[in-house]
């Protein structure tokens, strides 16, 4: 990486901005959480039905993520940002003002495809933008975004249900915060999705995307800014060059190289397998999960801002620690506290003991999770391809992350009834085991390596 100083200020200005991605990925991926009840009661779901709502997000998810790398590769970062901040936001007003259930799960598919979007792109943009010595850090910005937008979904959903309650609302309102509350808990998004899509045309384009496409002039003016002198500018710029120049100029024989593409298939493990170690179960059913153990709705809906808190403050921990302990020991303490909470939560289950001891247990396990996968995953993706196909690769990696996310969001109301509570948290904790040998035996440590060393690591393998 280069001797000279970065402008740090600038980037991690252009890092938060990236982030409003992860702020309207959170909140939709939360809000689901609050409003399956009374969805399901006002369309009369079933358990597959009620599986298909929550999960008809993670369709569009999949189609964003699947045309995410494409999109950024030819038009841009920037560009591809704002495309996904278009479909968040007609997906938030169609979700409040949609005449029937399936209005309601179009709009679910459009939000989806906004989130497949921007999952791919920003962690990108942020890693292209920061330099190696706090990559990391910036990156894991993305991630706490994230869990600001799951705790601010959780707050709104138990904002708006308290005060259905006792509201005096009338007409409209009265539809969209009182009788058909959902509608005031998916709407709400909108503030959020047109504050990012306004911002993001005061950002500029990744210096490494100009690279790629040739365009040196506007890339060192990028650069230039990035870094607090002309020198380290220029250094980076040739740095860069040099990088871009050795790799082959066909994007599918890139990725048919061997290291690259073991690189991927390590990339995809770790992305899918991340799913089915409980996570977003609950996230998507974390007040289904917390009332089949005996609280009340409103105090489950109380947990579940718990969970949300201890998410989002653990992730600032993992902010501030990514790159001085590293992305491997992270994940192995992380993990193996996450199987022994998973373990219990299991037992607790089945030995009929719910309450406080069981809500302590689910925070713990979404404390291990917090300062592990979920600060690392999307670290780790920005960072393992090539330049000039970064975008392809990370797609195909994204693309395993939400095809594992819609199983487990289809299939965890199946298998909470099928296998029982108990059986689906031991369930969990097996998965674990996989996802620990993996980043034990192939995944290598990156931190303070530049995107360019980490590239050359998988080359020469």
């Amino acid at each position: 990486m280069s001797q000279y100083k970065a402008n740090n200020s600038y980037v991690i200005f252009l890092s938060i901005v990236a982030a409003l991605g992860g702020i309207l990925f959170g909140y939709d991926t939360g809000v689901i959480s609050g409003t399956t009840a009374t969805v399901s009661a006002q369309f009369a779901l079933n358990e597959i039905s009620k599986g298909w709502y929550v999960g008809c997000a993670l369709v569009g998810t999949i189609l964003g993520v699947a045309v995410a790398g494409l999109m950024s590769d030819y038009l841009g970062r920037k560009i591809t940002m704002i495309i996904a901040a278009i479909f968040f936001s007609v997906s938030a007003i169609g979700c409040c003002i949609c005449v029937g259930f399936q209005d309601l799960v179009l709009y679910r598919i459009i939000g989806g495809v906004g989130i497949g979007i921007v999952s791919i792109v920003s962690p990108i943009y942020i890693s292209e933008v920061s330099p190696a010595k706090i990559r990391g850090t910036m990156v894991s910005l993305y991630q706490l975004a994230i869990t600001l937008g799951l705790l601010l979904s959780y707050l709104v959903n138990f904002i708006i249900l308290k005060n259905s309650e006792t509201s005096l609302l009338q007409g409209w309102l009265e539809t969209v915060f009182v009788s058909e509350y959902w509608r005031g808990m998916l709407g709400s998004e909108t503030f959020v999705a047109l504050l990012f899509f306004l911002i993001l045309f005061f950002i500029p384009e990744s210096p490494r995307w100009l690279m790629v496409k040739g365009q040196e002039n506007r890339a060192f003016e990028v650069f230039r800014r990035l870094m607090t002198s002309k020198e380290g500018a220029m250094a980076e710029l040739n740095a860069t060059k040099a990088n871009i120049s050795g790799e082959v100029k066909s994007k599918w024989s890139e990725l048919r190289h061997p290291g690259i593409m073991k690189a991927l298939f390590i990339g995809a493990a770790i992305a899918i397998l991340g799913q089915f170690m409980g996570v977003n179960a609950v996230l998507y059913y974390g007040p289904d999960i917390f009332a089949d153990a005996g609280l009340a709705t409103s105090d489950s809906m109380f947990s579940t801002i718990l969970v949300g808190l201890v998410n989002m403050l653990t992730t600032v921990l993992a902010v501030f620690i990514i790159d001085k302990v590293g992305r491997k020991k992270l994940i192995y303490w992380g993990v193996s506290g996450m199987i022994a909470c998973l373990v219990i939560i299991g037992v607790i289950f089945a030995t009929g003991n719910g309450g406080t001891l069981l809500l302590v247990f689910f925070l713990l396990y979404i404390f291990c999770q917090a300062i592990s996968i979920s600060a690392v995953v999307f670290v780790l993706l920005s960072e393992m391809y090539p330049n000039n196909v970064r975008g392809i690769a990370m797609s195909i990696a994204g693309l395993s992350l939400w095809v594992g996310t819609y199983l487990i969001g289809q299939f965890t109301p199946w298998c909470m009834a099928t296998l029982t509570p108990a059986g689906t948290f031991f369930l969990f904790a097996f998965c674990c085991l996989p996802y620990m040998y993996i980043m034990w035996r192939h995944v290598p440590e990156t931190t303070g390596l530049s995107l360019e060393e980490i590239e050359n690591y998988w080359k020469k393998r």
